[in-house]
């Protein structure tokens, strides 16, 4: 039997639901398929479609710092990403392209430095994002993973082929339909503990305990893992610090994955 409790909120769901537009509600059903993707393909067209959307994304200067590597052999994924689907859309931070143009027309270009990197991520993420957007309003579902990174740099580059210099394989979109519903989605923070109004304000001891209270509704489902309590654990934060992050090096020693990144990043010529 429903409770009074649940149909209060169920009402208010449904108000909420009225209440939105087509987009949002595409942006609100969003989700992220670990893995569980079923041998069936995407077609060309819906493909082209979600490419030709993630390109029209705001960027910066009317630049586009980035390219997109299109894969489709479902082994080749596994092995770089860790994951396979239909396709996969790598977005690389690329200035390539501008200093190939910049030499065609007799110039000079640099923008190989931390600024010019963070323009070309933020260009790259932006048109990423919205692949997501697009490919779901197609019912096609996504994941979006840095599993790139934990294969060696100098093998991601040999396979995909990608200029030594002036660019840097960023982040993969995983395209293609689940092999069974998920159970359920994921939830996010409330608003009032990730906007700031004005000014930034730093928590006081009820926002951080409010903060901790929604990451362990079951509920909300916030987390990374639902079953913390059976691990020993008070809070499912307590298990995101322990067991999940970790204790923080004692000295800033590059050393590992970090060292791998910065070393990389300067061959790149990010970083001087």
């Amino acid at each position: 039997m429903i409770n009074e409790k649940s149909k209060t909120k169920v009402k208010e769901k449904t108000r909420k639901n009225a209440n939105i537009n087509a987009t949002l509600k595409i942006i609100n059903s969003l989700r992220s398929i670990h893995g569980n993707f079923s041998p069936k393909d995407i077609s060309e067209s819906h493909l082209l479609q979600i490419i030709d959307a993630s390109i029209k994304t705001a960027n910066s200067s009317a630049r586009q710092c980035y390219s997109i590597i299109v894969i489709d052999d479902r082994e080749q994924m596994q092995e770089l990403i860790g994951y396979q689907g239909s396709r996969a859309l790598i977005y690389c931070v690329d200035f390539n392209r501008l200093r190939a143009l910049a030499k065609h027309l007799g110039h000079e270009f640099s923008n190989e430095d931390i600024i010019g990197f963070i323009t070309g991520t933020m260009d790259a993420m932006l048109a990423a994002q919205t692949a997501v957007i697009a490919a779901k309003s197609l019912g096609i579902d996504s994941l979006i993973t840095n599993g790139m990174h934990r294969t060696n740099f100098t093998k991601v580059y040999e396979l995909l082929h990608l200029p030594e210099t002036s660019c840097f394989p960023l982040i993969t979109i995983v395209l293609g339909y689940p092999k069974a519903e998920p159970p359920h989605k994921k939830g996010r923070l409330s608003r009032e503990f990730v906007v700031h109004f004005g000014k930034y304000t730093p928590p006081d001891t009820t926002t951080l305990e409010g903060i901790v209270a929604e990451y362990d509704d079951n509920q909300k489902r916030i987390g990374l893992i639902d079953n913390w309590e059976q691990e020993g654990f008070r809070h499912y934060l307590d298990w995101f610090y322990v067991k999940w992050m970790g204790n923080p090096p004692a000295t800033k020693v590059p050393e590992g994955k970090i060292l791998e990144f910065q070393e990389q990043l300067k061959k790149s010529g990010f970083w001087w």
